[in-house]
């Protein structure tokens, strides 16, 4: 097996080569992570797969990318096509897709724009609609962003969505990783917040013919009842609820997830 790294001019990347397997899995962060986030899966998925991890625009090693779009607002469409030019660069024809949190809605973005390059979707920590809480968290933030420190808010955020002691791990390392957003990046994937509800009801009532396992932590209390909504009425989706767990299933109990995962992807190989 042999890692591979890539920046320039596209996203950074990582690749992971497995000897036998043609299965790629890609990895997708959220927003303020990156891909390091993934460190408690990688070993496990090497074993059955070819791995890609990316690293988001504005995020991680993608940081200083993307200057000549700096003053453009993002939206879900185009963060979701810097990974399909990555797959284009690197020749992936399609894949098995593993999103965490705000990423799941770049996963499920993706399967929108091209259908044909989703084999499944593991969807961990899902977002599929702001509560009434959670509204109000991001209106406040956004009526506070050009006065307070962007960090006091990412903080503030964290420890409202992560707020049990067994989710210290978590809430730290998105704290961590948040720190290499500048504030403008910051800003700009605040703002998408605003079409999250818009484009979950879109994808509520449009339901694709891809196999979908939605890993939550049964105390993840923003985003779980959704999530189970979203469940009963699609045909091509499950709900595995993870015992004693929060939002960052992947880090707070990685076997489970691990297990989960590539347990459903296989079974789609």
């Amino acid at each position: 097996m042999t890692a591979v790294a890539e920046s320039n001019p596209m996203l950074f990347h990582k690749t992971y080569h497995h000897p036998d397997s043609q299965e790629w899995v890609v990895f997708v962060h959220g927003a303020g992570g990156s891909s390091s986030i993934w460190f408690k899966q990688i070993k496990a998925y090497r074993e059955h797969f070819n791995v890609l991890l990316v690293d988001l625009r504005g995020h991680g090693k993608s940081n200083t990318l993307f200057q000549d779009i700096i003053s453009k607002r993002y939206t879900f469409e185009s963060v979701t096509k810097d990974i399909l030019q990555v797959l284009d660069h690197l020749k992936i024809k399609s894949a098995h897709f593993v999103g965490m949190s705000l990423g799941t809605i770049i996963v499920r973005t993706l399967a929108e724009l091209a259908s044909e390059r989703v084999k499944s979707m593991v969807l961990g920590g899902a977002v599929t609609r702001f509560n009434t809480r959670s509204q109000i968290l991001v209106k406040m933030g956004d009526l506070c962003k050009n006065i307070i420190p962007y960090m006091w808010l990412y903080s503030l955020f964290a420890w409202i969505v992560m707020p049990q002691k067994g989710q210290v791990e978590s809430r730290l390392m998105f704290v961590r990783e948040a720190r290499k957003l500048c504030q403008k990046e910051f800003k700009r994937w605040f703002k998408l917040a605003a079409d999250v509800n818009p484009l979950m009801r879109y994808f509520k009532d449009k339901e694709l013919d891809i196999p979908t396992l939605y890993l939550m932590g049964d105390k993840d209390y923003m985003f779980i009842k959704p999530v189970k909504e979203m469940v009963s009425v699609h045909q091509n989706s499950q709900l595995v609820e993870i015992e004693d767990c929060g939002h960052v299933c992947n880090v707070e109990k990685p076997l489970e997830f691990n297990q989960k995962s590539i347990e459903f992807i296989r079974s789609q190989s």
